[in-house]
């Protein structure tokens, strides 16, 4: 689908050309949490304020630097989480990379991806499904869910009370 994928490359640019949720947040509140890619280089800083009384996303800001695929996928999900519950934050993580991993497997012949699929059930992924294309080229997966995973340990870093 020719048409699909221009568009998905167009979001995909649109996000690196102007990224959201730029910036840093004050530290505390907000935590931070730094993934790097060491193949390529790509480093994300991520600041993620959650109410502690509601357990949502108040605000989340994304520093860093790399491909066009990681400062994307940054400014995409910086968009999806901010102002969600910290369980459907979850649930979105584990989507996106299901999504990821389950392309990843079809395309590899390992499966046909039917047992990451439930991660996929009920989560609305609108703009972040432009990158599952990525999977055709598997080096630039790791671009793709560092924000992801780096999003992920900030939420498992939190203290107790915040939980």
């Amino acid at each position: 689908m020719p048409g699909l994928e221009d568009l998905y490359r167009e979001i995909i640019l649109d996000h690196y050309r102007a990224p959201r949720n730029r910036g840093e947040l004050p530290v505390p509140p907000a935590r931070k949490a730094e993934g790097f890619n060491p193949l390529c280089g790509d480093e994300v800083v991520l600041y993620l304020d959650i109410d502690p009384g509601s357990a949502v996303v108040r605000d989340v800001r994304i520093e860093g630097q790399g491909c066009s695929i990681s400062q994307a996928s940054s400014s995409m999900m910086s968009a999806a989480v901010k102002g969600k519950p910290v369980e459907e934050t979850r649930r979105l993580i584990r989507a996106f990379k299901a999504l990821m991993s389950i392309h990843e497997s079809k395309l590899e012949g390992e499966s046909d991806g039917s047992d990451l699929a439930a991660e996929l059930d009920g989560v609305r992924l609108g703009d972040l499904e432009a990158l599952q294309g990525v999977v055709k080229f598997p080096v630039r997966i790791k671009c793709a869910t560092l924000a992801w995973n780096t999003l992920q340990q900030g939420l498992d870093e939190r203290e107790p009370a915040d939980a």
